[in-house]
């Protein structure tokens, strides 16, 4: 059982209207707070958004993503999870970035999720643009060494460059998380790519070096529970990560996107896909690419805090037995 001080705040004690918003309503427990060695689920937000290449905006997301979650209740409707109850979860608050410098804002996060990694504690990320992966596998790399990876999206993420030579997009943080030997490529599979492309060097990348791409005409055909058996499989038992882009997902469901591409599942396989990570030997997650501008029912940020919170569950799973 967790300690009552990480549960958050009831609903009956104080509407969920009111008060100010973290992650799910958890306590707020920043590095250098007495008791950031207690916890064991971190939910942290990344508000940075300089690898996008066209429409920006997940700059705004952990913001949006806070407060969609106050509608976050206790308990799985189905399993019967009650995450906040089996580990000691908070909400650590948000990386500072440099919203002028790439390489700063890296060296930032990296050096966050250190010290959150150094504290024993499992990292839940919000973005923030896709780049944002690739400084937290940094991190996670460092205690776990290279990888799997779960990852659901509708782009690979793994391009060479952009623009005559940029090496770090929102479209490059997989390639070079592959070549810095963050991640074992024979343990990665890519759920849900389609789209019109640009080339095929994304994909000449991922077949060369064994990584399982899963195309959404396969997905539909197979079906979710086939589709994550494999993953599961490709995983194997090692450790491994998950990230999951908002864009997976059809845009009539999540339209609060950069980069949307239609024909993409809908939100109940959003979250069945999740539920399906049971099992697996998760050291962190993330959930990016929600962009406030482009999400003006707020649909689009309580599917993405839907989704975290599966993914919680899989991890309070994990940790908490």
């Amino acid at each position: 059982m967790s300690d009552p001080f990480f549960h958050p705040v009831s609903a009956l004690e104080l509407p969920r209207f009111a008060g100010v918003p973290t992650f799910m309503r958890l306590p707020l427990v920043q590095h250098g707070n007495a008791r950031f060695d207690d916890v064991q689920v971190g939910l942290i937000g990344v508000p940075w958004d300089s690898g996008t290449t066209n429409r920006p905006g997940p700059r705004h997301g952990p913001r949006q993503l806070r407060d969609a979650s106050t509608l976050i209740r206790a308990q799985h409707s189905i399993s019967g999870m009650r995450p906040f109850e089996t580990v000691n979860c908070a909400d650590l608050g948000d990386v500072g970035p440099n919203p002028t410098d790439i390489m700063d804002s890296m060296e930032r996060i990296t050096g966050f999720y250190d010290q959150t990694l150094a504290a024993g504690i499992m990292p839940l990320t919000a973005g923030g643009d896709h780049l944002t992966s690739l400084p937290v596998l940094r991190s996670l790399a460092k205690v776990h060494g290279p990888m799997g990876m779960v990852h659901f999206d509708s782009h690979t993420d793994l391009n060479d460059t952009y623009f005559g030579g940029t090496k770090f997009t929102h479209g490059t943080p997989f390639r070079r998380a592959v070549e810095e030997g963050l991640l074992d490529p024979k343990r990665i599979v890519q759920i849900g790519i389609r789209g019109t492309m640009a080339g095929t060097e994304d994909r000449d990348f991922a077949e060369a070096n064994g990584i399982r791409m899963i195309l959404i005409e396969e997905f539909h055909a197979r079906g979710v529970e086939d589709v994550m058996a494999e993953a599961r499989e490709i995983a194997g038992t090692g450790k491994t990560y998950v990230s999951y882009d908002i864009d997976f997902i059809d845009p009539t469901f999540a339209p609060g996107t950069g980069t949307p591409e239609v024909g993409g599942p809908n939100s109940y396989q959003a979250i069945q896909v999740c539920r399906e990570l049971a099992g697996l030997n998760v050291v962190g997650a993330d959930m990016v690419e929600v962009s406030p501008p482009f999400d003006t029912s707020g649909g689009t940020a309580f599917l993405g805090v839907s989704v975290m919170f599966e993914i919680l569950c899989v991890m309070a799973g994990q940790l908490g037995g």
